[in-house]
């Protein structure tokens, strides 16, 4: 009884600093009725409320990222000149006026994951598996409608719980476009140009969303200049950043539908991620084999790629899954 009294108590301090959910995402069951004994959730709960931002744990390296960006991403020269130099930029900033917000759009198996893996290498030691890494996958986390104010008030506190925990916090967003219209919305007030929002400064945190959205106009772009027989690495930012984000703002099939973080210019950045060709392909599976400690093989990369699905029908020029299979695709291969 007592260990259980003691777990409910150190659970209210938790509630009541604002050091909430911790332990899982959009959960505030993680210790109750768990079996864990007294003394391991009083070390846990330590190290999460001491530690912060150990500087041992967070240490950011431009040219790490700079160079995965280049070994890694393929085909995406628009994205990544425009993550390196943003990311670059506002972590390099000691007094940034808010907090840095992407918004990454693009078919998939494009890069959209693999982008936000490379920026969390980069700046924490232990990449995806830190502790101030958060990421969230709407299907897994929001799935019911029914719940969305519920949703709204979980992610409001582990944002505001996590952030006073450690300023350079990072979250993570994936499946935007299969989110709840409206449910983001409930974070505006950590992506604005507030100083402080009761007693926490949120702008040194990153945030970080994962969308298909816009797909299908950021596919027009390339291949209107494909038939137009003008080089891909043309594409400028400006080519589709702007009727991408009119695109994504309209589209009722998107988390990101009449939001007020579009509304009110709070997206720092919206990131095309432009379809792979065939030739992408290639690079994709000659880095897999590389990955995976095999000898890179032009002949077993060019006999899995030839089978992937391209499209359109006419041309066949875009890969439909992107580099998303390749991995399992070469496993039959080799």
């Amino acid at each position: 009884m007592q260990a259980t009294y003691a777990t409910y108590f150190v659970y209210y301090v938790l509630i009541s600093s604002g050091f909430v959910n911790a332990f899982e995402p959009i959960s505030t069951t993680f210790v109750v009725g768990s079996g864990v004994g007294l003394a391991a959730v009083g070390r846990t709960i330590y190290n999460y409320v001491h530690d912060g931002c150990d500087s041992k744990l967070i240490a950011f390296n431009s040219k790490g990222l700079e160079v995965a960006l280049d070994q890694k991403l393929f085909g995406q020269h628009v994205a990544s000149r425009v993550i390196q130099k943003a990311v670059t930029g506002f972590m390099n900033n000691k007094n940034p006026k808010k907090s840095l917000v992407l918004s990454l759009h693009g078919w998939t198996g494009t890069g959209k994951n693999l982008v936000s893996q490379l920026i969390a290498e980069n700046i924490y030691k232990e990449g995806m598996a830190s502790s101030f890494v958060h990421q969230f996958v709407s299907t897994a986390h929001f799935p019911h409608l029914s719940q969305i104010e519920n949703y709204k008030s979980q992610l409001q506190q582990w944002i505001k719980g996590n952030v006073t925990n450690c300023p350079r916090s990072m979250f993570i967003f994936d499946e935007m476009d299969k989110m709840h219209p409206g449910l983001i919305d409930c974070i505006k007030p950590y992506l604005d140009y507030y100083e402080y929002l009761d007693g926490v400064s949120y702008r040194q945190a990153i945030f970080i969303f994962l969308s298909n959205a816009g797909g299908e106009h950021i596919t027009q772009v390339a291949l209107e200049f494909w038939k137009a027989g003008r080089d891909r690495e043309k594409i400028k930012l400006q080519h589709l950043e702007p009727a991408l984000t009119l695109s994504v703002f309209n589209s009722k099939q998107s988390g990101l539908w009449h939001t007020s973080l579009i509304d009110k210019n709070l997206v720092d950045f919206f990131i095309p991620f432009l379809p792979l060709e065939y030739r992408h392909v290639l690079l994709c599976g000659m880095a897999e084999m590389s990955a995976k400690g095999l000898k890179p093989d032009q002949d077993v990369v060019d006999q899995m790629a030839r089978e992937l699905v391209y499209f359109p029908k006419s041309d066949k020029i875009f890969s439909v899954n992107g580099c998303k299979t390749i991995g399992g695709k070469l496993d039959y291969y080799t």
